[in-house]
């Protein structure tokens, strides 16, 4: 049964499954040989699932097919759009003028039109920065920003693949500036892709933000079909996007396989099970090129992992600790090193 949360520190509760979007694209289109082509039925009928299924989110930007994607999701959500949220996202592209890449005011007000018209709707709800752009003050990037929430063209604003760091600078001048603040971080998580625990999820639960997990299944590495024995074909075959240390990653899917048996579900499911129960996760983004896949993916809101079950997925891939957190807590008065030393 699907489960709904607040989305940071906002009143807006979104589903713990997000129907991504990037797969939207037609036939021959500019993703179709990469990543795949679902088509206008399709695209409509994955929609239709996502709806019955209890999802509220779907997530596209204005450069997936090259703007197909928005288009298609405004298509297929039709005159149930008003009962969903729609989360967009601008910073790069499909032009190469000097000032057409990144958030400066100019290209955000551009962006925000031309993703308003593709969808077929006069307002997005979640409106994301794709990525820090080193080339434009963030303080004009939030004013921009705001004034959209002014205008009631955008709802809430969001942030996607920035640094710890980054993240912490834009809710601090936001809070100098008096604009509106992220509200969400949408970032790249998996059971071979563990690195935001480091810094991003703390400094997301700290300051209050709520978090949207891409490629929660490695671009399909978690899905079962990759094994030590060979690859299936599929996207990774093609695009081979997020990078994974494929010894641990194998030794991940040999662990995955062990739980899913023992609970008649799918590599995917036990994948996409362990994000769900993880602290500072707010909705997983889920996509698929087929039917079936989708329906699969949607099936691991019923999973339940005990917390053996979970313990033992997180020891397989485990991340090796980084300075500054491979320090011990320490008590007070207690050397730093002291722990370190031997007896």
């Amino acid at each position: 049964m699907m489960k709904y949360k607040s989305l940071g520190n906002t009143g807006l509760y979104v589903s713990e499954l997000t129907l991504g979007t990037m797969t939207f694209d037609k036939e021959g289109g500019s993703y179709s040989g990469m990543i795949g082509a679902t088509g206008q039925e399709l695209a409509t009928k994955m929609v239709s699932l996502a709806l019955d299924a209890g999802i509220n989110i779907f997530d596209t930007a204005n450069v997936y097919s090259s703007g197909e994607s928005e288009i298609m999701l405004g298509k297929a959500l039709g005159d149930k759009r008003k009962d969903v949220l729609i989360a967009t996202k601008v910073y790069s592209t499909m032009t190469t003028g000097p000032n057409d890449l990144g958030t400066s005011r100019l290209a955000i007000m551009r962006e925000v039109e031309a993703s308003l018209k593709r969808l077929g709707t006069d307002y997005i709800d979640l409106y994301q920065v794709h990525s820090f752009d080193a080339t434009t003050p963030l303080e004009e990037t939030l004013k921009a920003l705001d004034d959209l929430v002014h205008q009631g063209k955008v709802r809430y604003i969001g942030l996607s693949n920035f640094s710890a760091w980054q993240i912490a600078k834009a809710d601090g001048l936001a809070k100098l500036l008096g604009t509106e603040k992220f509200c969400s971080v949408q970032a790249y998580y998996s059971l071979v892709g563990r690195e935001l625990e480091r810094e991003i999820i703390p400094a997301s639960m700290d300051l209050g933000l709520g978090t949207l997990i891409y490629s929660p299944l490695a671009g399909g590495f978690l899905s079962g079909k990759y094994t030590r024995d060979g690859e299936a074909s599929g996207r990774r075959a093609n695009f081979e996007f997020p990078p994974v240390e494929k010894e641990q990653g194998f030794d991940v899917v040999d662990k995955l396989k062990e739980i899913a048996e023992s609970k008649n579900a799918s590599v995917a499911q036990i994948s996409l099970a362990w994000l769900l129960h993880k602290q500072g996760v707010t909705s997983v983004i889920v996509g698929a090129r087929k039917e079936e896949q989708l329906i699969d993916n949607l099936g691991a809101t019923d999973i339940a992992l005990s917390d053996e079950e979970i313990n033992q997925l997180d020891e397989v891939s485990a991340l090796q600790p980084e300075y500054p957190q491979y320090f011990p807590p320490q008590n007070r008065g207690e050397s730093l090193f002291s722990r370190f030393q031997n007896d």
